[in-house]
């Protein structure tokens, strides 16, 4: 059995979204309830982080050295680290809709994909959105009536996409076109419930194209092979992990992100490590993150 390593205290409210970067060699994540971006440097286990003003559902790098592409709240937004501003770029959604962009990705060419999620998804009904994002800024809506979209990844090769609603249980595999950013004949991938426990949320893919998706309120992590069988269950000493990514010099580091009092209440309460940031080897390697580069496109106001 992997060993776990809580790499950073339990505290956060909703951690998630965690990205290596290869370049800085540090560990990008969020506390989207929380309202702050952590930077982890693994060197010096040290975990620092930068309020916001709204709540970051998911982050992308950039080409720009400690600067990061944020969805936050309807919109997108590039923190500068350093600088420490955060500028206004893109509003995918009205504010009068009722939806916080929630998980998100960038595909190998570096385009970003990006899901919303209603205030209350399970009364108010399936207002989410699906979107793919230019680094131009243009922006499509690819899909509506989405409960809380999750799981967004992409195969080594870049033409499977992955995609998950945490309200319906399912990820979905879809044929994807690396040129166009067109993802088509849409199949059940994966349904949570008798092997796989509580809810799709965040994932990743590693170097052989296994799907690694984080079983949240299902206290587990799960390694599902490209052809949807069951690999691995590996069992998590809290109830809602929240999603994974490879990282490390040598990206053999699974980190997972974990939900602290956010989200709906925990069945189990007094978890002292609910809301932490975790490391463990699982014999595998993961890929290098892309990049959302928008400098080719000038002017990003």
């Amino acid at each position: 059995m992997a060993e776990i390593e809580r790499v950073v205290p339990g505290g956060a409210i909703l951690g998630e979204c965690p990205v290596w970067d290869a370049r800085a060699g540090v560990l990008w994540w969020v506390d989207i309830d929380g309202r702050c971006i952590h930077r982890y440097d693994p060197t010096f286990g040290a975990d620092a982080f930068k309020a916001v003003p709204g709540r970051p559902g998911s982050i992308a790098l950039t080409a720009r050295f400690h600067e990061l592409l944020v969805a936050m709240e309807n919109e997108l937004l590039l923190l500068d680290w350093d600088e420490e501003t955060l500028d206004a770029w893109v509003a995918l959604e009205p504010p009068d809709l009722g939806n916080r962009l929630n998980d998100g990705g960038c595909d190998r060419q570096g385009r970003f994909w990006v899901g919303s999620m209603g205030e209350s998804p399970d009364t108010n009904g399936r207002t989410g959105r699906l979107h793919r994002v230019e680094p131009s800024g243009h922006f499509t809506t690819t899909q509506r009536s989405v409960g809380i979209a999750n799981g967004i990844a992409f195969s080594p090769d870049g033409r499977t996409m992955y995609f998950a609603d945490s309200l319906r249980k399912v990820v979905w595999a879809y044929d994807y076109d690396p040129d166009t950013g067109e993802p088509h004949n849409e199949r059940v991938f994966v349904e949570f419930g008798s092997e796989l426990p509580g809810l799709p949320d965040g994932a990743t893919v590693d170097a052989a194209g296994c799907y690694w998706v984080a079983c949240v309120y299902g206290w587990a992590i799960a390694r599902v092979s490209p052809d949807g069988r069951l690999d691995r269950l590996i069992e998590f000493p809290v109830e809602k992990p929240s999603k994974p990514a490879f990282g490390g010099k040598d990206l053999d580091v699974l980190y997972v992100t974990s939900i602290g009092s956010g989200g709906a209440e925990p069945t189990v309460t007094h978890q002292p490590d609910d809301g932490a940031l975790f490391a463990l080897d699982v014999g595998v390697r993961g890929l290098r993150e892309p990049r959302f580069d928008m400098t080719s496109f000038g002017d990003r106001g």
